[in-house]
C-alpha cells in the first residue's frame, strides 16, 4: 500500500505560515515541604477549593457531591502552628452531585433550606499540631445550627506561583470529618437513606 506523507512546508503552510510549538511546562512549583510555608494572613483560593460529600443511599449505593469556591481566610504562624486561626463560608447553593433533580431537593427546607440559609460556615476555635498533620477543632454551622466538629488534616504543599498565574504564595491542605445530617436538621429520610456524611475538604489559601 502506498503511503502518503505531507511534507513539513505544507503544513506550515496549512498552519498559515507558522510553527506551533508544544510549551514545555515548569515543575509544580509547590511541593509538602513545611519549610517553604511562610506566616502572615491567607484568604481561599475560592478555584482550587471544594467540598467532597458522600453517604450511602439505602444501602446501595455510596453516592457523591461537591460544593465549590468557598470563601474564607487562615492566619499562620509557623514558628506557633498551634495558634492558626481559620474560618471558612461555604455557599451550599452550590453544591451539585451532577443529578440536576437532587440539587433542586437538597435545596428544599427538609434539607438545606437554601432560600433562609444560603451558606454554611466553619470558625476554628483550637489546632494541635503534630509533624504534618493537626486537628482543627472548630464550630460547623449548617441551617442556623452550630455543632463542634474536629478536622483530621494534613498538609498537601506550599510554594509560590509562577509570576505568569499571579506569583502568589500557595498553601493547601486536605481535610477529612464525619458529620450527622440529623444534627443540622435534615434528618429527612433517616435511617433508610444514612445520616452519616463523610466530608473531604481540599483548600488553597494564598496571598
Amino acid at each position: 500500500m502506498r503511503k502518503y506523507l505531507i511534507p513539513a512546508a505544507a503544513l506550515i503552510a496549512l498552519a498559515g505560515g507558522s510553527v506551533v510549538v508544544a510549551q514545555q511546562m515548569p515543575a509544580a512549583p509547590g511541593a509538602r515541604d513545611a519549610a517553604r510555608v511562610t506566616g502572615g494572613s491567607y484568604t481561599i483560593d475560592p478555584g482550587h477549593t471544594q467540598i467532597v460529600f458522600a453517604y450511602d443511599h439505602m444501602g446501595f449505593s455510596n453516592n457523591l457531591g461537591v460544593i465549590s469556591e468557598s470563601t474564607g481566610t487562615l492566619t499562620l504562624d509557623p514558628k506557633n502552628p498551634s495558634a492558626a486561626k481559620v474560618s471558612v463560608e461555604v455557599p451550599v447553593t452550590n453544591l451539585k452531585t451532577g443529578i440536576a433533580k437532587l440539587d433542586e431537593h437538597l435545596m428544599k427546607p427538609e434539607f438545606f433550606d437554601s432560600a433562609k440559609f444560603p451558606k454554611a460556615t466553619f470558625v476554628s476555635t483550637g489546632v494541635k499540631v503534630q509533624g504534618t498533620e493537626a486537628e482543627i477543632s472548630g464550630n460547623l454551622t449548617i441551617k442556623g445550627v452550630t455543632k463542634p466538629v474536629t478536622l483530621d488534616t494534613e498538609f498537601y504543599g506550599a510554594g509560590k506561583a509562577p509570576a505568569m498565574m499571579g506569583g502568589k504564595e500557595n498553601v493547601g491542605f486536605v481535610a477529612t470529618t464525619t458529620i450527622k445530617r440529623s444534627d443540622f436538621g435534615m434528618g429527612y429520610g433517616v435511617p433508610m437513606v444514612g445520616d452519616n456524611v463523610e466530608l473531604k475538604i481540599i483548600v488553597a489559601f494564598q496571598k
